[in-house]
C-alpha cells in the first residue's frame, strides 16, 4: 500500500534533535491530516525543506499537528529528466484539469501561457489568485500520486517571458495541429538530445501545448527561433482539447524519455558483459600458456 505523502516548506527532518517531533504542516496540510483521520502506528511519507524523503510513524496528535516519529530515510534517487508543461490560458477549469492530472504523470514545472488566442485574459489580482489556485492543486495531486516534489507553477506569462523559459530546454516539443504528419514526439525528442548531448535521464524537455484555437503562427515561429533544438510535433491525425493535449503530449514525453533510458541502461548492461567476457578470454589464453601439472585419468572416488 502506498504511503500518504507531506511537503514540508521550512522544516528539516535531520535537524530534530528529539526522537519525537511535531511535523510543522501548513494550515491546509494539517486539515488534510485530519480528514485522513491518520492514527497513532500509522506511517506517512515526509518530503521535507531539503527535499529528504522519510517515512514517518505517527505517534499523537498535538494542537493539530501529528507528532511522529522516523521509521526509516529513503536512498535519494537520481532527478530523472525535467517535463515543463507551457500550457495556453484555457477557460473555465481545464487548466486545474490540465495540472492534476499532469502532476500525476510526473510533469515537474506548468508556465501558464496567455496566448494570442486565450479566450481567458486576467488581470494581475486574478493572475495572482488562480496561480494560488493552481499550485494547491498541483500540491494536492503530488500529494495523492506520491510524487517526490511539487511541481513549480509559474504565474501567467506573456510570449517574450516563455522564449526566455524555452531558451534554456534541451529539447523543445511545440504541438501544433499544423504540424508535418510525420513530425512525431520520438523522432524529434531523439533529435534535440543528440543535438545537446543530453542524456534522456537528465533531459530538460518543454512540451508547449496552444489554448483553444490553437497557436498563432507568430507565436509559433518565435518559438522556434528561440532554441535550435525546438521542432514541432503532432499528436495525430485528430484534432484533441486543449486540456486532452495538455495530458497527452507530456505522458508520450515522459514514456519516451523512460524508454530511451531502459535502452542505455541495457546497452550498458550488454557492453559491461562483453567487456567481462573479453577479459576472461584475455586471462584464458594468457593462463593457455602456463604449464599445467600432469593428471591422471581415473574415476572420482570418495564423492
Amino acid at each position: 500500500m502506498s504511503l500518504q505523502h507531506f511537503y514540508l516548506e521550512d522544516q528539516v527532518l535531520g535537524e530534530e534533535v528529539g526522537e519525537v517531533f511535531p511535523l510543522r504542516l501548513s494550515i491546509d496540510d494539517a486539515k488534510h491530516a485530519r480528514v485522513l483521520r491518520l492514527a497513532s502506528k500509522e506511517h506517512i511519507a515526509v518530503i521535507d525543506a531539503v527535499q529528504d524523503y522519510f517515512e514517518c510513524e505517527v505517534v499523537a496528535f498535538d494542537d493539530a499537528l501529528p507528532l511522529v516519529r522516523i521509521a526509516r530515510r529513503f536512498e535519494a534517487e537520481p532527478d530523472g529528466p525535467t517535463v515543463l508543461l507551457v500550457q495556453g490560458l484555457a477557460k473555465g477549469d481545464k487548466m486545474e484539469t490540465v495540472i492534476r492530472h499532469a502532476t500525476e504523470l510526473g510533469v515537474a514545472g506548468f508556465v501558464p501561457y496567455t496566448a494570442d488566442r486565450s479566450i481567458v485574459k486576467l488581470d494581475r489580482k486574478k493572475a495572482a489568485a488562480r496561480t494560488e489556485r493552481w499550485r494547491a492543486v498541483a500540491k494536492s495531486a503530488a500529494m495523492q500520486s506520491g510524487q517526490r516534489s511539487v511541481p513549480e507553477v509559474c504565474k501567467p506569462a506573456l510570449l517574450d517571458e516563455v522564449c526566455g523559459i524555452l531558451a534554456n530546454a534541451s529539447a523543445v516539443l511545440v504541438c501544433w495541429e499544423d504540424a508535418p504528419s510525420h513530425a512525431s514526439i520520438d523522432e524529434a525528442l531523439e533529435r534535440a538530445l543528440a543535438r545537446c548531448g543530453a542524456s534522456p535521464d537528465e533531459a530538460r524537455v518543454a512540451v508547449v501545448v496552444g489554448p483553444e484555437g490553437g497557436l498563432a503562427k507568430r507565436e509559433v515561429d518565435a518559438m522556434l527561433a528561440c532554441n535550435s533544438r525546438a521542432s514541432l510535433v503532432t499528436l495525430g491525425p485528430s484534432i484533441l482539447r486543449t486540456e486532452t493535449a495538455g495530458i497527452v503530449a507530456p505522458a508520450i514525453v515522459l514514456h519516451e524519455l523512460a524508454r530511451s533510458t531502459r535502452k542505455l541502461d541495457a546497452w550498458a548492461g550488454r557492453s559491461k558483459r562483453a567487456a567481462g567476457r573479453d577479459v576472461d578470454a584475455s586471462f584464458a589464453q594468457e593462463a593457455g600458456r602456463i604449464p599445467r601439472p600432469a593428471t591422471i585419468s581415473r574415476p572420482l572416488e570418495g564423492i
